[in-house]
């Protein structure tokens, strides 16, 4: 029976008997503590809690998840994967024990002919918490069960819970006896990989309190309702449907374990090595084809690092196997194949989970190449110097500089028998994420003592922002530092930092810069304002110098903001809003916010897309914003719930943490948000919107920055000049500049060609000349000298060589010629054989010479180059190379 039929009996069994379809959610877990939907109950979290009234009183899903804590057991077991697929059966104060009981047992027995899975009754072993005396009855009395075939386990294998203090409960596990050739008997007690388990039935009954781990925590009573969580393992229950050894070689695994042997030509069950690589390239390629279709890209952090992670190990063990080109894409498109059939979305999905999933294999094949050479290298250093654990430093330049995980580094370092230092690894990785945070922290605090502000924020609470309705007003201050320091007065001339009990500046956040202006005192003096942080949340500190007169603290002052400013910055903050909506339409989803920065009169907008996003649909994106422009929409901004806010579609950027009342700013039909910055009223008030274009700022992140209003104008402005004057000196009408221009380039380089070709003609005229004039040094034929500045590397290496040639017979000979090009010094030097025999190698040679220009150097013994700082010390070197000739011989 394939995967696809499994999923699809499951559905029907329990829709036919009352429950409700789910939907599989996303993998991207909708809870703050998981990354990814590691089980099947997950989205079902907030009805267990009772913080969300569930659709139904019972349903049913087959829910997507991933796991990663195993990830070095994936291809070595039968069961360990990353992806897999849970069938769940849920109620809520519905059915319990028995009913969830008579279900399984009904699906898991029944005749494939009558809709169920056809397993054989005698080969199914239950097990039960250890005082469920009820659950047992139910197995033994009800069911037919024989008392031999059922287990009572302890809290660690048979009761379950969250994890934290909740719901919780006994669970009995149904297990199938897959024969003697895989073990002992005795029941799943004894041998878990004779009797695997299939389906767990958790019996949530109770709530339990504080604890840690599996055991050490109490139950604190009753629940108020008795609820049912099942799980039933789709690939477990397909690897004993289609009779295969493990889950690997089910329908949705083994094919794409033949694709990897077919491109690599290895065969799977020649060799365990090649057995587990297939393994591992099957499992990695599924769940990275999953995770992708579910809006994961590969990054350094969070998800996109757990993508990164496995897309990587499966192309190396693609590698390892012998593959030397790129294989991803054949291997994803036997994925979505595959999967598309319980997942129709990857088929329409195709091209940006290919585009995503090659531009990952492009970069990791290019941080191979450089990387790996680094690790033999440190390797090697490592064992010369008896060593047996590679250093952290190494495996934090591999990290850094190549994008080596972590877990790729100790996987190769075991390969040759060496540790990591990883806890030294991990120390420079926090770190370099300390000096980032503290970069951070400086900005907002001017490095000023954390807890004056938590001082000033116990006692005067809350800053009011009053800057959504006006650009002005009275307020009083309630705190003031200097220095960092808090003081109770400042004087002309002092950096202060101002706390206001309530304030039209807005504090930089959510990618606006903050608001610049004046706070005036009742006493006449004024503090200019220049920057606005929150370093403490709520807490609005206002930056800036007292320009005249004496601040004390609970003065009364009139705050007031720079409204051309806050007017530009909100033309580019609205204007962002409608970027980040065009470009979503034309990218889709995963087009998702990943930072901005909104100044006055221009924007940068950063965004997820593996490649680089074509002109001509940039040029689509900026028609787009400006058509919206033309229409006058309405900004409107509105306070409601979070969960209002998801239904009516507004987008929520990524790693921010909201709370249950959110601002979301409406752009009329076009753009919904939820955003706590200050826009426009209306979109006719941006006037203009100009992309400059986009660049890459990272893995899978772009860059697009624009001008807006006046800015725009003005850009446009200057490149109108420009125009008219390439017209003039052209002759040509605008629509022809580009070919005129082309034209002239090409002719240019043309004529660069013949002068290149004129010079290293000329170059190599010299060579017989040199030849005919070497110094004879004991024997040894020394050509030593300059030749014209300008000549380029390629020219010298040449002419070295050609004079070297011509050095008749087998008489040693040394060529050095130094030139400067690029007001740098350049020597290129070369040995013959018999030169060689006597001790002088070009590579000790160059760095003779290159350490008295400067510089370093290199190469083979027969030829190398250097290269300096000082061309006037040529004439030094060159000395320098006579001596060592000297010296040698």
């Amino acid at each position: 029976m394939e995967s696809a039929e499994i999923r699809r009996r499951w559905l029907s069994f329990f829709e036919e008997r009352g429950h409700t379809v789910v939907p599989s959610a996303s993998l991207i877990a909708d809870d703050p503590t998981l990354l990814l939907v590691p089980a099947g109950m997950v989205p079902f979290k907030p009805y267990f809690l009772g913080e969300v009234k569930p659709p139904a009183a019972t349903l049913t899903s087959v829910q997507k998840c991933v796991r990663t804590p195993d990830i070095e057991e994936v291809g070595k077991t039968t069961r360990h994967g990353t992806f897999f697929q849970m069938c769940g059966n849920f109620s809520f104060g519905d059915y319990f024990k028995e009913g969830a009981i008579k279900y399984a047992w009904e699906l898991l027995t029944s005749s494939v002919a009558d809709g169920g899975y056809g397993l054989e009754p005698e080969k199914l072993w239950i097990t039960v918490y250890l005082d469920d005396d009820e659950a047992e009855a139910i197995w033994r009395d009800t069911i037919g069960v024989p008392a031999e075939r059922i287990q009572r386990l302890g809290k660690k294998d048979n009761f379950w819970s969250m994890g934290v203090p909740g719901p919780c409960g006994p669970c009995s596990e149904i297990n199938y006896d897959r024969g003697p050739e895989f073990g002992v008997e005795g029941g799943p007690a004894v041998n878990d990989e004779r009797y695997v388990e299939i389906w767990n039935l958790v019996f949530m009954q109770y709530e339990r309190g504080a604890g840690d781990g599996k055991e050490d925590f109490p139950i604190l009573g009753d629940l108020p309702s008795k609820n049912i969580d099942t799980g039933l393992g789709l690939e477990r229950l397909a690897m004993i449907l289609q009779g295969v050894q493990n889950m690997y070689e089910t329908d949705t695994l083994r094919v794409v374990m033949d694709k990897a042997t077919e491109l690599t030509g290895v065969r799977y069950g020649a060799e365990q090595g090649t057995d587990v690589s297939l393994r591992v390239v099957a499992d990695h390629i599924r769940t990275s084809t999953m995770l992708i279709g579910d809006g994961v890209t590969p990054g350094n952090e969070g998800r996109g690092y757990v993508l990164r992670r496995i897309m990587r190990r499966a192309i190396r063990n693609m590698r390892l196997m012998g593959a030397t080109g790129p294989v991803v894409q054949d291997l994803v498109n036997v994925v979505i194949e595959t999967m598309g059939q319980q997942y129709p979305e990857l088929v329409t999905d195709r091209k940006r989970i290919e585009t995503v999933a090659l531009a990952e294999e492009a970069a990791f094949l290019k941080a191979i190449k450089g990387g790996t050479n680094i690790l033999d290298t440190a390797v090697s250093e490592t064992k010369a110097a008896g060593g047996t654990v590679l250093a952290g430093d190494k495996a934090f330049l591999l990290h850094d500089t190549w994008g080596f995980p972590i877990d790729l580094t100790l996987e190769m370092a075991a390969e040759q028998g060496l540790a990591v230092d990883e806890p030294g690894f991990r120390r420079l990785m926090q770190e370099q994420r300390d000096r980032a945070k503290a970069d951070a922290k400086a900005k907002k605090t001017g490095h000023a003592d954390m807890s004056a502000y938590r001082e000033i924020a116990d006692g005067s609470g809350a800053t009011e922002f009053t800057g959504y309705a006006t650009n002005q007003g009275e307020s009083t201050i309630v705190g003031l530092l200097v220095n960092g320091v808090s003081a109770p007065a400042a004087s002309e001339g002092d950096e202060v930092e101002v706390v206001l009990d309530r304030t039209p500046f807005y504090a930089e956040g959510g990618g606006q810069l903050a608001d610049q202006g004046r706070i005036k005192l009742d006493s006449g003096a004024v503090i200019v304002v220049r920057d606005v942080q929150q370093p403490v949340p709520g807490v609005s500190v206002h930056k800036g110098s007292v320009q005249v007169g004496e601040v004390t603290v609970g003065a009364s002052a009139y705050a007031a903001i720079d409204i051309q400013r806050r007017r530009a910055i909100a033309r580019a903050h609205s204007a962002t809003h409608l970027t980040h909506q065009a470009l979503r339409d034309a990218l889709g989803p995963t087009a998702a916010q990943a930072g901005s920065e909104n100044s006055p009169g221009r924007f940068r907008f950063d965004f997820g897309s593996p490649n680089a996003v074509p002109g001509s649909v940039l040029t689509d994106v900026e028609q787009k914003i400006n058509d919206v422009l033309s229409r006058e929409l309405d900004v409107t901004a509105e306070i409601m719930s979070i969960d209002e806010a998801k239904k009516q579609g507004a987008i929520a950027e990524f790693g921010e943490k909201y709370g249950e009342r959110v601002r979301v700013v409406t752009i009329g039909d076009f753009s919904k948000e939820l955003c706590g910055g200050t826009h426009v009223g209306n979109t006719a008030q941006l006037g203009l919107v100009k992309l400059l274009g986009e660049s890459s700022i990272g893995s899978g992140v772009r860059r697009v920055e624009a001008l807006v209003g006046v800015d725009a104008y003005n850009f446009l402005a200057k490149e109108h000049t420009v125009v008219a004057q390439l017209q003039e000196l052209v002759k040509g009408r605008p629509e022809e500049l580009p070919e005129k221009i082309a034209s002239m380039l090409g002719k240019l380089k043309d004529a660069e060609k013949e002068i290149e070709k004129f010079r290293a003609e000329k170059v190599l005229q010299a060579a017989a000349g040199l030849a005919q004039n070497a110094q004879d040094i004991h024997g040894v034929a020394l050509v030593v000298g300059t030749v014209p500045d300008g000549t380029g590397a390629d020219d010298l290496r040449k002419l070295v060589l050609d004079v070297r040639g011509r050095i008749q017979g087998d008489r040693p000979a040394v060529v050095a010629l130094f030139t400067t090009a690029n007001d740098r010094p350049l020597t290129v030097i070369a040995t013959n054989e018999a030169a060689r025999e006597r001790g002088l190698k070009a590579g000790d040679l160059v760095r003779t010479a290159a350490k008295t220009l400067g510089g370093g150097g290199g190469g083979k013994p027969d030829v190398a180059q250097g290269g300096g700082q000082n061309p006037a010390a040529i004439p030094e070197a060159i000395a320098a190379v006579e001596r060592l000739v000297v010296e040698t011989v």
